[in-house]
């Protein structure tokens, strides 16, 4: 297993040693393997969106449907 070295600052060190029955290695490993998920699902993101030819009209159109739909729905049911 690789070993990783940070610098911290000596409030944070402190408050480490505060609550020393936590395994702050664990916190430190999963906070970064949850990093690194995240990262990965926005390059996916970044990637689907990229090859999208939806414009910022199309949202507004869709928007206007969507209000008008949720307007009329409402209505019926007497919620406005």
């Amino acid at each position: 297993m690789a070993s990783v070295t940070l610098a911290i600052t000596e409030e944070l060190k402190s408050d480490m040693k505060h609550f020393s029955w936590v395994v702050w290695s664990e916190v430190a490993s999963e906070e970064l393997r949850s990093d690194i998920e995240r990262s990965r699902a926005l390059e996916k993101f970044i990637k689907i969106v990229s090859k999208s030819k939806f414009t910022e009209r199309d949202a507004e159109l869709l928007s206007e449907k969507v209000k008008a739909s949720m307007h009329k729905r409402l209505k019926k049911e007497r919620l406005i």
